[in-house]
């Protein structure tokens, strides 16, 4: 692929990348041989900012020892502290502590099915692959998973591959057999499936569930995360969207699909009704006053909306809440400019 390595070794951390990234292929065993080695760099190991490398080249300062040869004071005042913190702790002057490298949680599971499995053997491997990573995924930092793919291998063709996706994590075997058996009840093998293995991604923090001081009685609420993830199983993920806001006045255009694992805005609109009618709907207006099955009383208002004047479908509304003759409310506006008139645009729950 075109890359190379260089290994150098020091006394401290950053002295030893500093040599590396610097093609010197050095080992310094004692903190006195340091100084002169380090010396020798160019000051574009610091990897500063382009205009104080640029800066450097001006006064003519080209290696690490030029530069300590300043006095400190005006290079803190010119440049910061951060170049000299940086020498500081490649000479062991100031500590330089490193977080350890640790690779990601993940599982992986597999079972051989036999020549003479029945039908039943499948589910029961799949059950099993997946109790097995419900198990160990909790040893890790109380994580969970929140995408796993089971891998069906067949003989003389290629792996089909079924990813199931979870809409918040979790580590509940019965979840994971319930999503597995509803993807693979409307699937079609491509042929005899000769072993079964289970693979899960990277394990994120799983958050506790609050529970109440003393013991509710009555049916414990639903949970509508498992709800959706079982209708994705079954139907594809595509088929089930959530709702989220975006930052934009017209009401028309405020709402879009979204997953539902998407951020909600918090955006601060007037009153909005739960119900948006797809094109808003003209009334009769009669002796100045707006019209729906009788004459409407308005409660609120107006809230102007004057807005999408750059992509040609401006507006210029001035919304109320009304009331009809029935009490239920609804949400109207009065366009203020163009051909005017009174409309229907929501009807509240």
């Amino acid at each position: 692929m075109g890359w190379s390595a260089a290994f150098a070794g020091a006394t401290t951390p950053r002295a030893a990348f500093w040599l590396a990234w610097a093609g010197k292929r050095k080992f310094i065993g004692e903190s006195a041989e340091l100084e002169p080695v380090l010396a020798e760099l160019p000051v574009k190991v610091l990897r500063c900012k382009d205009e104080t490398l640029a800066a450097f080249e001006a006064i003519g300062v080209r290696t690490l020892g030029e530069l300590r040869s300043l006095p400190r004071e005006g290079v803190a005042r010119r440049f910061g502290q951060e170049p000299l913190t940086e020498l500081d702790r490649a000479l062991g002057l100031l500590p330089d502590p490193r977080n350890f490298f640790a690779l990601p949680a993940r599982f992986g599971a597999a079972n051989r099915a036999s020549r003479r499995s029945h039908p039943g053997r499948g589910a029961a491997l799949c059950r099993a692959a997946a109790g097995r990573a419900a198990r160990r995924v909790p040893r890790r930092a109380f994580g969970g998973v929140q995408r796993f793919v089971l891998r069906l291998g067949h003989r003389d063709k290629a792996a089909t591959e079924i990813a199931i996706g979870l809409v918040a994590p979790s580590r509940d075997a019965e979840h994971f057999t319930l999503l597995l058996r509803e993807r693979l009840s409307n699937f079609t093998l491509s042929g005899p499936v000769r072993e079964i293995s289970l693979r899960a991604g990277d394990v994120v923090p799983l958050p506790g569930s609050n529970l109440g001081l003393l013991l509710e009685q009555g049916k414990p609420p639903g949970q509508w995360e498992h709800l959706v993830e079982r209708l994705r199983a079954r139907l594809g993920t595509e088929a089930v969207c959530g709702i989220a806001g975006r930052a934009e006045h017209r009401p028309e255009h405020a709402g879009v699909i979204a997953d539902h694992g998407a951020k909600q805005l918090q955006l601060n609109f007037g009153e909005r009704p739960f119900w948006l009618l797809d094109r808003p709907k003209p009334l009769a207006e009669i002796g100045a006053v707006p019209s729906l099955e009788g004459p409407l009383e308005l409660l609120a208002g107006p809230e102007r909306i004057e807005s999408g004047w750059w992509d040609g479908d401006d507006v210029a509304r001035d919304y109320f809440v009304a009331r009809m003759q029935n009490e239920a409310l609804v949400w109207i506006y009065r366009e203020w400019r163009g051909a005017g008139g009174w409309y229907l645009h929501g009807v509240f729950a």
